[in-house]
């Protein structure tokens, strides 16, 4: 059944996640850091296919399901490096940093304040019962790369009836 109707499963799923993040930020006033904006990025380009999907019925699907298949592992990517930073197993990107280092000047202490990002990518500033946004993107992401897969091999993978 969830195969049967992967497009309009895969569409409402990438639509509730990226409304998500968009009514966060510009509702409640929760602003992105460096690596949450680059995983909303998936989700914009599997929107962008599926629309194509439905204005192009006879454009060959499969390059459009590896596409999407490319973006949930690019967001992967992303999303476990987040939870990585979060968690403090890994380093966020250079601007992704609250860190400031010691200075003897006033000026140079202005110039590392307003180059830094105002939002430290190490800081959970929204969770749902102690899971982060972040590892919950982890989650849906994996979701869309599994079940993708699947799709994928179930209608483009080897054809039974040709065993020679």
């Amino acid at each position: 059944m969830i195969i049967r109707n992967w497009n309009a499963l895969l569409f409402l799923i990438s639509l509730i996640s990226i409304s998500s993040a968009l009514i966060a930020e510009y509702f409640f006033n929760l602003q992105p850091c460096e690596l949450c904006l680059k995983q909303r990025y998936p989700y914009y380009l599997i929107l962008i296919c599926l629309i194509l999907l439905f204005l192009f019925k006879n454009f060959n699907k499969i390059w459009l399901y590896l596409v999407i298949q490319f973006a949930s592992v690019y967001g992967l990517f992303y999303s476990i490096w987040h939870v990585g930073v979060e968690n403090k197993i890994f380093k966020g990107p250079a601007g992704c940093s609250a860190v400031l280092t010691n200075s003897g000047s006033a000026e140079d202490l202005k110039a590392q304040i307003l180059s830094k990002q105002v939002i430290s990518c190490d800081e959970v500033i929204w969770s749902f019962f102690g899971i982060s946004a972040a590892s919950i993107n982890t989650l849906v992401l994996l979701v869309i790369f599994i079940l993708n897969a699947i799709y994928l091999f179930k209608y483009y993978g080897f054809n039974k009836e040709k065993n020679i």
